[in-house]
């Protein structure tokens, strides 16, 4: 096992950005910004023994600064939609930024915090032979969150091929707390084309339908019957523009799927494989729940070696609580008393298989 670390660039105050690779004996690299804590590349041989780089994303500072969607980074203090911009915490109503609009421009929603965790860089460490760690303060009342938190982020890749990423956080102040990773995969390569041919399988038989602005209405909605039903493994592309309400309202996949054992130990909770690669990924998690998100809203930014990230040309597998939770009492808590640490973990495993 080695890490290795590398300018990778600036940023616009002039702080240097750091890229870590960790490479273990199988040849699988691994490799992780100091902005954003960002997953960058995930590199393994495929069946045919070519190297496939199977993660999307950029290569410059400044593509990641003004193009980027999320590819790869940390998110947090709080993951994924918080209705109206709001949520109340012992009578005291927070108002947080909104940085989703609707048609007319209006702030409606506040998505992954306003990027705060995603577009900061990190103080970074090589902590041991097989993993990196980053740390970040994030200042009380940024952004509208209560409360200054301290975060760390640990990414270790083991001699199987598996990744494994720890995070950590406290807060001087009850806040809520939701991290998780934005990773777009490909498990053909990036520069493969579209993931509709991904044959996919998730350990969850309901999701949290959403409303026209993708906010968990609070029920919980069986997939069995529906387009959302992934317990057997099926393509993704297979029933992608069915005529259901719910997949019309996100233009695709882009909803929380509630792990059927979740229960605060690792779980198997997603398996996926691409067949012209062999490449297979399975996902364990802690958390109660994880966003299949499709990839419907990339439009085409020019990515890593100039490949442009086209519609649904990458999917995410974001393990959170559930969207909104701060204002669903019926959702998992992720409101954390000050001085209450909050744990979990991720690991992706992959395999080739031959034909």
């Amino acid at each position: 096992m080695t890490v290795t670390k590398a300018p990778f660039g600036t940023m616009p105050d002039g702080r240097d950005v750091f890229e870590f690779t960790i490479e273990n004996d199988n040849g699988m690299k691994v490799s992780v910004l100091s902005l954003g804590a960002t997953l960058r590349s995930i590199i393994l041989p495929d069946k045919n023994g070519n190297e496939q780089d199977i993660l999307l994303g950029f290569d410059t500072v400044a593509d990641y600064l003004e193009k980027s969607s999320y590819q790869g980074a940390a998110v947090g203090p709080c993951a994924n939609r918080i209705g109206g911009g709001k949520f109340v915490i012992d009578e005291q109503t927070f108002d947080v930024i909104k940085n989703e609009t609707d048609q007319n421009g209006n702030g409606v929603t506040c998505l992954h915090s306003g990027g705060e965790f995603s577009f900061e860089v990190w103080q970074s460490i090589i902590a041991d032979s097989d993993s990196v760690e980053f740390c970040y303060t994030s200042p009380d009342g940024l952004n509208g969150f209560p409360g200054e938190m301290k975060v760390q982020i640990v990414y270790k890749l083991g001699q199987n091929n598996d990744l494994h990423i720890s995070y950590k956080a406290v807060c001087d102040r009850k806040t809520p707390i939701n991290l998780t990773n934005h990773a777009y995969f490909n498990l053909a390569g990036y520069a493969s084309g579209n993931i509709l041919s991904h044959v996919l399988q998730l350990n969850c038989s309901q999701i949290t339908p959403v409303d026209a602005f993708s906010i968990p209405t609070g029920e919980l909605m069986s997939v069995a019957g529906t387009a959302f039903d992934f317990t057997e493994p099926k393509q993704i592309g297979k029933d992608i523009n069915n005529d259901e309400e719910q997949l019309k309202l996100t233009g695709g996949y882009d909803h929380n799927f509630v792990i059927d054992a979740a229960d605060g130990t690792l779980q198997k909770c997603a398996y996926v494989y691409a067949e012209n690669s062999g490449i297979v990924m399975n996902v364990y998690t802690t958390m109660p729940g994880v966003q299949f998100y499709a990839g419907n809203f990339l439009k085409g930014e020019t990515g890593k070696s100039g490949t442009p990230m086209e519609h649904r040309s990458g999917f995410c597998l974001e393990t959170q609580y559930y969207p909104d939770s701060p204002n669903k009492p019926s959702f998992p808590n992720c409101i954390f008393d000050a001085g209450q640490e909050f744990i979990s973990e991720t690991v992706y495993t992959f395999e080739t298989m031959a034909d």
